[in-house]
């Protein structure tokens, strides 16, 4: 490009060529040889990155397919950032923004990619419990209940959390599959399968803060149940369930 140094032009074509080296010659009088072993190396760190970040989708895939997958993301993709350990979270854009549908991939690809993204980023986050602000047994009813900064709720097409070599369904099932990924207090990683109305509060939990039972009432009038106060007392002990796992981590005082 105009105004760019010899050397500038000269590192962009040696990266365009590391990239795809099929599409882009290599910079002049390097030996072939040793750009290829630029190239295999390069390409074989990001590999084992994602094969270590997605094992699931990884064993599921033919090896062929999944070499051409991340030699895909390899040459196309542009990262936004520049910390290696976040290259798992620009895989998962990278499917959801620029892949589109593609002959041969698993109809379920982008869903257990974001799942295995999920729990890869909740072992990683450097936020802890201990530093929200709650009181830890109050009353879940009464109060405002807390939702752990490490705990996210999720909704797939797919049964992402029992894929497996020897289950891979062609169709999703007709229910939604709802899921609870957290991190407990002894910092490991779990799920909990939820069924649609706990989904549901737990959203109401995020968007709509309320007390406990202001919230079970919510979701009460939705189901259109002749019985709200029985809702109330099966949502309290789902509510009391969820603070056992640490989703929940308490409650802070209602507002006068």
């Amino acid at each position: 490009m105009p105004g760019q140094a010899p050397f500038q032009r000269l590192q962009l074509q040696f990266a365009a060529h590391l990239r795809d080296p099929e599409n882009n010659p290599p910079p002049a009088g390097i030996e072939p040889r040793r750009m290829a072993v630029y190239s295999d190396l390069f390409f074989r760190s990001i590999s084992n990155v994602l094969s270590s970040s997605f094992p699931v989708l990884h064993r599921l895939l033919p090896a062929s397919q999944w070499s051409g997958l991340v030699r895909d993301f390899y040459a196309t993709h542009s990262c936004r950032h520049p910390q290696f350990w976040r290259i798992a979270e620009e895989f998962v854009d990278y499917l959801r923004e620029e892949r589109g549908a593609v002959d041969g991939d698993p109809p379920f690809l982008l869903e257990l990619a974001h799942y295995e993204w999920v729990e890869m980023a909740l072992d990683l986050s450097t936020l802890e419990h201990d530093a929200v602000d709650c009181s830890p047994e109050g009353d879940l009813l009464a109060g405002i209940p807390v939702l752990s900064p490490l705990a996210w709720w999720l909704v797939y097409a797919w049964p992402v959390h029992r894929l497996s070599a020897d289950f891979q369904p062609a169709t999703p099932p007709e229910q939604p599959t709802c899921l609870v990924v957290y991190r407990d207090r002894e910092d490991q990683v779990r799920f909990l399968e939820i069924n649609p109305v706990t989904a549901r509060l737990l959203e109401l939990l995020e968007t709509s803060p309320d007390t406990g039972r202001c919230l079970l009432l919510a979701v009460a009038e939705e189901l259109g149940h002749p019985e709200p106060e029985a809702v109330v007392r099966e949502g309290a002990s789902i509510l009391e369930g969820l603070r056992r796992r640490s989703v929940i981590l308490g409650t802070r005082p209602a507002p006068c």
